[in-house]
């Protein structure tokens, strides 16, 4: 299912997600696909070059590789089901170049010497590498990894219990080399085949887990990727804290800056040095009986789509604040009672979906020529919604969905049987934000939303 809490349970080696519910007065939390952040990110450990060096020797290692944002997935040669596929360190090394692999000096295997906060775990040569977190083996027991534990990489290793995960993007690197490393992996002497996949068709091949872990890692890649240059002087960058932070390397201690003005970064706090996520309020809009939303198709979408309304937050504005401008630009629609519902990263390529209801008057006219921007927009009742989602008597309908050009939702494997009903047009899948929020209203569940309902 898509709609999980955060707590892990084990089979075997394999997390799988489980529902649990809030045993307080308020409602469930709501983890929606790619949500749930599974990883123990070990953020004050990222400036640690001897944290970093010591797991990237670790055998329990796994990379994910991407080339050019798209994923390398695994499919079963029996089965044909496909998984993220997950590389040890000893496959992906001919990729980063020499050691050591964090806190780089000025030459390909040199170590920094200097105590200064621009080399922290500064990765200066090779590709960008980032640095995902920790998968812990028992994370309701799993205790604090203090950096005074990490200043030998025999003690890091030691205490490190779980799967440490790193992210890089090979698409800078020679192909052939590329091609050679996947080829000789410990994964394609399996019954596997191994392939670089479309990200967003690499999505509906993920369980809850892979799907948390992609979005991170596709956004962290994303970002190192596209800030190449210093956005305060044009001066290249380069990454450090293990791919989480970028600086000009104007800064760097041996920079030959005769002639320049100095960087503005150098001073104060500069937001262009850490990942950015732009975030986006996505709202069902209700009536006030409750039985009819508002659904919208954009100019850009497959024929007969439908879907909730949307819009980035701008400079200036609380959530509550964008879902109303967004909805009278959208539809020349006035709301109120705005309750937030749940939030999903979307890494396409950084933004952060925050789910809301809304309330507005169905007998005013709505108006799609303000901004333009969508082809149609109207009321649909319940059963209208009910009928392009199916009628399924299992929750276990509730699968993910193939792409936004299903007619309908195919049934799924097992015993359960699903009603199909001919749908007058499509929705989104319940692997977007949006599908969770209809389905919820659709089956009455608008109220199970995050604890935090109400008035933000």
């Amino acid at each position: 299912m898509a709609l999980l809490s955060k707590r892990t349970v084990r089979t075997g080696n394999l997390p799988f997600w489980s529902i649990r519910r809030i045993s307080h007065k308020m409602d469930e939390n709501i983890v929606n696909f790619m949500g749930g952040s599974p990883l123990n990110r070990l953020s004050w450990l990222r400036p640690s070059s001897s944290f970093l060096n010591a797991v990237v020797e670790s055998s329990a290692t796994r990379w994910i590789l991407f080339k050019g944002g798209m994923p390398l997935l695994t499919t079963d040669a029996n089965t044909e089901k496909r998984t993220l596929a997950l590389l040890t360190s000893r496959d992906v090394k001919p990729l980063l170049g020499p050691g050591p692999y964090f806190g780089q000096g000025l030459n390909p295997g040199e170590s920094s010497t200097e105590e200064t906060p621009v080399l922290e775990a500064a990765r200066l040569h090779g590709p960008r590498v980032v640095f995902l977190g920790l998968e812990e083996r028992n994370p309701a027991t799993a205790s604090a990894l203090p950096s005074s534990d990490f200043k030998g990489p025999e003690a890091a290793v030691a205490h490190i219990d779980g799967t440490p995960y790193f992210s890089v993007d090979v698409a800078d690197l020679e192909e052939g080399k590329v091609d050679e490393v996947v080829q000789n992996s410990e994964l394609e002497q399996s019954d596997v085949k191994l392939a670089f996949t479309d990200p967003r068709t690499a999505m509906g091949a993920l369980d809850m887990f892979g799907a948390a872990v992609f979005a991170n890692a596709r956004s962290m890649v994303d970002w190192n990727d596209r800030n190449r240059f210093c956005p305060a002087c044009g001066s290249p960058s380069y990454s450090h804290w293990a791919g989480w932070k970028l600086s000009c390397s104007t800064l760097l201690p041996w920079a030959d800056n005769t002639g320049k003005k100095p960087c503005p970064s150098a001073r104060g706090l500069h937001n262009f040095c850490h990942p950015r996520t732009d975030p986006v309020v996505i709202m069902l809009v209700v009536n006030e009986t409750r039985d009819k939303v508002i659904l919208g198709r954009n100019k850009r979408f497959p024929p007969k789509f439908y879907s909730a309304l949307a819009g980035f937050v701008e400079p200036g504005e609380s959530y509550e604040d964008a879902v109303r401008r967004e909805i009278w630009e959208e539809a020349g629609v006035k709301v109120w009672d705005i309750q937030y519902h749940s939030g999903q990263p979307w890494p396409f390529p950084a933004n952060l979906m925050l789910g809301f209801y809304a309330t507005a008057d169905s007998s005013k006219p709505i108006r799609t020529d303000l901004d333009n921007e969508l082809e149609d927009a109207r009321w649909y009742t319940r059963e209208e919604v009910l009928a392009s989602l199916g009628a399924a008597t299992s929750a276990t309908s509730d699968k993910i969905a193939s792409a936004w050009t299903e007619d309908k939702p195919k049934a799924p494997s097992g015993t359960d049987s699903v009603v199909k009903v001919e749908s007058v047009f499509k929705m989104p899948p319940t692997t977007a934000i949006a599908g969770v929020l209809i389905k919820h209203w659709a089956e009455s569940k608008m109220e199970a939303g995050n604890s935090m309902r109400g008035f933000l």
